[in-house]
C-alpha cells in the first residue's frame, strides 16, 4: 500500500540524519543509523539441524494425531469390552476433542510467554503420561482420564510451527510448516489401518502402548535436539480468560459432538448452547480489557487475520467431512444403494492413501507458497477441494473412484493447511505466532467438530430401511458433498481479497531469527498520552534503517507491547493510533534497557464551521457526528464563530448533524479517512417549532 511505501521512504531518509522530527516538530536526538552488522558485535547462532528439527516435530504431530484417530475404528467393538452402552463409550472420543480445544490456546499462549520448547515438552509428556494410563487401565473413568490427557497433545502443532519459524532459515520454513500442518491429516490416514491391524492381531491396550513408547522416544529427542526458543515475551497468564474461554469452548463442543445423541432440540442441547455462546460474548470484552490476554482480540481482529481463521473453519469442515464420507462409502453395506461393504481393516488401507497424498503434497504446497504466495497456495487448494467434491457427486460408483475422490480432496487440503500458517505468520507479530496459530488450529478444530455433527444430523434425518437396516440415504449423502463443496469454496472465495493484501506480500514475510543468522530479543515498552493514560490500540512497527519491516506490536489495554527485534542496534520505531497524531523516532533498541515509554503528544480532531443560509456563523448550535449503522460517536458545541472542534474519530463513514438554537437543521456524510480532517455544513431554512 501507498503507507507502507511513504513509511520506508522516510526510513530511508532518516537514516542519513542524527536527528529526527517525531510528532511534527520536536526534535528527539537518536544515535546515527548504520546497518545492523556495524552496529556491535553481534551474538553467533548456535548450529541447528533444520532437517532434524523438522523430522523432530512432524513427528510428534504424527503421534499426537494418531492419539486421536487410533481409537476411532475401535468405538463398535468397546461397549462390549467394557461393558458399557455406546453412548457412554463415544465419551472416550469427546473427552479427547475437549481438551485439545482447551489446551490448544492455553498452551499456545504459554508457550509466546515463557518458552516454545518448554510447553511442547510438557504438553509431549501429558500426552505420554495418557498413553500409559490407558494401556494399563480397564476401568472406564480410567480410560476417560486418559483419553482426556491425551488430548492435551493437540497443542504440540502450533507450537511446533512456531518454534519452526524461530529456527529454520526463511527458504526451508514453508515445507516445515507444510510437513507439520499435515501431520493432523497423515496421522488421520494413518491410524485406521494400523487399527484394523492391531484389531485383528493384538489386545486393543496395544494403541496406548503404542504411541506411548514412541511418545517416550520423541520426547528424549526433543529434549537433545529442540533449542529453547530466545522470542519469550513473559508476563502474567491470563487466567480469568483461559477459564471463560474453556467453559464457552466445553458448552460448544459437547453440543457439537453430543446434539446428535441428545436431540438438537433438547433442554440440554440448547441450554449448553445457549450458555457457551452466552460466556464467549462475555469473554470478548473481558479479554479486551485484560493486559496480555490469553487471545489478542485485538491482533485476532484485525481483517487479514479475521479471514484466514474463517478459511480455517471452513476447510476444517471440508477436510474431515472428506474422511467421514469416505468410511461411510467404503463400510456401508452395498444394499445401500452406494456402499462398497468393507470390513474394518480394508477400510483402513484404502484409506492410506489419503495420508500418504498430505505427505508427498508437502513439497508441492511449500513450492507454491515460495514461488506464488501462500494466499495462492490456499485459494488454489480451496478451489481444488470445491472442484473434487462436485466430482465426487457424479463419480462415485466404485472403489477406484472412491478413492480417487478422496485422494484428490486430500491433496487441495494439503495445499491448504500448508499455506494457512503462513499467512497467518505474515500477518501476526513474532511475538505472537504460538498465540495465533493456537486460535487458527482451535477454528480448524471446531471446522472439523460441525462436520461431524453435519455428517451424523442429515445422516440421521436422511434414512432408509434396507433389509431390517436403517442406513442414511443416498440424496442424505449427496447433500453432505454438495455441502462440503459449498464450504470448500467459502474458504476459496476468502482467498481472492488476500490476493491484493500487503499483509501477506513476500516483504512481509518475517522468518524469525534464522532470517538474520542471530537469536531474537524481545524488547517491552508502552504507548501513553500526554496524561499518562495507556493508548490501547497504538500499533507499533520497528523497521531497520535501511526500511525494512522487523516486526510490530499492538498495544493492550495497558498500552504496553512487545516486539521482537534480530540484535541489539539502531531501528526506526513508528507508533500509530487512531486518532493521534503519528510518531516516528530512531531509537536503540535492547532487551536488557528498559524502553522508556513512547508518548503520542497531539490528538488529531475533527473541526469545522456551521454557517446558515446567508453565509453567516451560527454559534451554539449542537454538532452531532454517528455512524452509518446509527450509533452515537461523538457531540459537541459551535463556538461564537459556527467553529466546532471534537476528537477524529477511527477511520471510517459517519454523518454529521447539526441543530441551530432557532431549529434550523442540517446533515451530511463525513467521511474521516485523513490524519485530520474539516468538516463544515450550511444549514437550511429553520425548522417550525411543534406546538406545545
Amino acid at each position: 500500500m501507498a503507507t507502507g511505501r511513504r513509511v520506508r521512504m522516510v526510513a530511508l531518509a532518516l537514516g542519513r540524519f542524527h536527528r529526527v522530527s517525531a510528532n511534527g516538530g520536536d526534535g528527539v536526538v537518536a544515535p546515527t543509523a548504520v546497518p545492523l552488522s556495524a552496529s556491535q558485535p553481534q551474538p553467533e547462532a548456535p548450529t541447528i539441524n533444520s532437517a532434524l528439527v523438522v523430522t523432530t516435530l512432524s513427528l510428534c504431530g504424527i503421534v499426537v494425531a494418531l492419539q486421536q484417530t487410533l481409537l476411532l475404528p475401535l468405538l463398535p467393538l468397546l461397549p462390549r469390552l467394557l461393558d458399557t452402552t455406546a453412548d457412554t463409550a463415544s465419551w472416550l472420543v469427546t473427552a479427547t476433542l475437549l481438551t485439545g480445544a482447551i489446551a490448544t490456546p492455553t498452551i499456545s499462549r504459554l508457550a509466546d510467554m515463557y518458552g516454545k520448547r518448554r510447553m511442547m515438552v510438557i504438553a509431549l509428556a501429558v500426552s505420554v503420561l495418557g498413553s500409559l494410563v490407558g494401556a494399563l487401565s480397564t476401568a472406564l473413568p480410567l480410560l476417560l482420564g486418559a483419553r482426556a490427557l491425551q488430548g492435551v497433545g493437540m497443542a504440540l502443532i502450533p507450537v511446533g510451527i512456531a518454534i519452526m519459524r524461530d529456527e529454520l532459515p526463511r527458504e526451508r520454513l514453508p515445507l516445515g510448516v507444510a510437513l507439520m500442518s499435515a501431520t493432523l491429516a497423515i496421522g488421520a490416514g494413518a491410524g485406521p489401518p494400523l487399527s484394523g491391524l492391531i484389531a485383528e492381531h493384538l489386545d486393543w491396550h496395544a494403541i496406548f502402548w503404542l504411541t506411548g513408547v514412541v511418545g517416550i522416544l520423541l520426547l528424549l529427542v526433543t529434549l537433545a535436539v529442540l533449542p529453547e526458543s530466545p522470542v519469550r515475551t513473559r508476563g502474567t497468564f491470563d487466567v480469568r480468560g483461559a477459564v471463560l474461554l474453556s467453559v464457552a469452548l466445553t458448552a460448544v463442543l459437547l453440543v457439537l459432538s453430543k446434539g446428535g445423541q441428545w436431540g438438537w432440540g433438547s433442554p440440554r442441547t440448547l441450554g449448553l448452547g445457549a450458555a457457551g455462546l452466552v460466556l464467549l460474548a462475555v469473554w470478548g470484552p473481558v479479554e479486551l480489557r485484560t493486559p496480555n490476554p490469553l487471545v489478542d482480540l485485538r491482533v485476532a481482529g484485525r481483517r487479514a487475520v479475521l479471514l484466514v481463521n474463517a478459511a480455517s473453519a471452513l476447510s476444517g469442515f471440508a477436510m474431515f467431512a472428506n474422511m467421514l464420507l469416505t468410511m461411510l462409502f467404503l463400510q456401508l453395506p452395498t444394499k445401500s444403494g452406494y456402499g462398497l461393504g468393507l470390513d474394518i481393516l480394508a477400510t483402513g488401507l484404502w484409506m492410506t492413501p489419503n495420508a500418504a497424498a498430505f505427505g508427498l503434497m508437502a513439497p508441492v504446497s511449500a513450492l507454491l507458497t515460495r514461488r506464488f504466495g501462500p494466499q495462492v497456495t490456499m485459494l488454489s487448494g480451496a478451489a481444488v477441494m470445491s472442484a473434487a467434491y462436485v466430482g465426487r457427486v457424479f463419480f462415485s460408483d466404485d472403489l477406484a473412484q472412491v478413492v480417487i475422490g478422496a485422494v484428490v480432496v486430500s491433496i487441495g487440503t494439503a495445499m491448504v493447511f500448508g499455506a494457512l500458517p503462513m499467512l497467518i505468520m505474515r500477518a501476526v507479530p513474532v511475538t505472537e505466532t504460538a498465540a495465533a496459530n493456537g486460535l487458527n488450529v482451535l477454528l480448524r478444530t471446531l471446522g472439523t467438530s460441525t462436520a461431524s455433527a453435519s455428517v451424523a444430523a442429515v445422516a440421521g434425518a436422511s434414512i432408509v430401511a434396507v433389509g431390517g437396516q436403517v442406513l442414511p440415504s443416498s440424496q442424505g449423502i449427496t447433500l453432505l458433498l454438495w455441502l462440503s463443496a459449498g464450504t470448500a469454496l467459502g474458504a476459496a472465495l476468502l482467498g481472492i481479497p488476500m490476493l491484493r493484501m500487503r499483509d501477506f506480500e513476500a516483504d512481509a514475510d518475517r522468518g524469525g531469527t534464522a532470517t538474520t543468522g542471530r537469536p531474537s530479543k524481545v524488547v517491552r515498552g508502552q504507548v501513553l498520552s500526554p496524561s499518562s493514560h495507556p493508548i490501547s490500540r497504538a500499533v507499533v512497527t520497528i523497521l531497520a534503517p535501511d526500511g525494512k519491516q522487523v516486526d510490530w506490536g499492538q498495544a493492550d489495554s495497558e498500552g504496553r507491547f512487545r516486539a521482537a527485534i534480530p540484535a541489539s542496534a539502531d531501528y526506526l520505531v513508528v507508533t500509530a493510533a487512531d486518532g493521534w497524531q503519528p510518531r516516528s523516532q530512531l531509537l536503540h533498541l535492547d532487551s536488557e534497557a528498559p524502553l522508556p515509554p513512547i508518548v503520542l503528544r497531539d490528538r488529531l480532531t475533527l473541526t469545522g464551521t456551521i454557517t446558515d443560509a446567508e453565509g453567516q456563523a451560527v454559534s451554539n448550535a449542537l454538532v452531532v457526528l454517528t455512524r452509518n449503522t446509527g450509533e452515537t460517536v461523538l457531540a459537541s458545541r459551535s463556538d461564537h464563530d459556527g467553529r466546532y472542534e471534537m476528537p477524529r474519530p477511527a477511520n471510517g463513514r459517519y454523518v454529521l448533524t447539526v441543530v441551530a438554537a432557532d431549529g434550523a437543521i442540517g446533515a451530511r456524510p463525513a467521511p474521516v479517512w485523513e490524519a485530520a480532517r474539516s468538516v463544515d455544513l450550511t444549514l437550511g431554512t429553520p425548522l417550525s417549532r411543534p406546538a406545545r
